[in-house]
């Protein structure tokens, strides 16, 4: 997990932490920077070369898909500042460049937040290099949990 610099990702690992089996599947590393007022959270995932086909080249979409919802998902679970559960109701992915193993950081925003609903979007960065990956917009129903 990432050294915590701010309270918001502080408690923010605590909860990853807690389901920790389900992102180590999808190759998480850890938690690079959260910020509830802002609704940004940024997530460093390992592209795994077992993640990959064409002769373990490109990471297979629903990986790319998965690291940006989660992103998204995160985000509104800090920004919403209560227990709550996120369901994506749809989610619109842009795969913009080919993405093989390696790091990428996953950020994902609020753009508005209601009482039921989210609008959320997402942005996946190569690590190293900073370029811009793939994009996704998602809308989500809020839960209380």
């Amino acid at each position: 997990m990432a050294d915590v610099l701010n309270p918001d990702a502080a408690e923010l690992a605590a909860s990853l932490n807690a389901a920790s089996d389900m992102f180590a599947s999808m190759g998480f590393s850890r938690l690079l920077d959260a910020d509830r007022k802002a609704g940004i959270v940024r997530l460093e995932f390992d592209a795994l070369p077992r993640f990959c086909h064409s002769n373990g080249q490109i990471v297979q979409g629903g990986f790319v898909t998965a690291w940006l919802d989660s992103s998204m998902a995160q985000a509104a679970r800090l920004h919403a500042g209560r227990p709550v559960g996120v369901a994506s109701l749809e989610v619109k992915v842009s795969f913009l460049r080919r993405v093989g193993p390696g790091k990428v950081v996953a950020e994902g925003r609020v753009t508005r937040m209601g009482r039921r609903v989210a609008f959320l979007d997402a942005s996946l960065f190569d690590a190293v290099s900073g370029v811009l990956l793939a994009t996704a917009s998602s809308s989500a129903l809020i839960e209380d949990a």
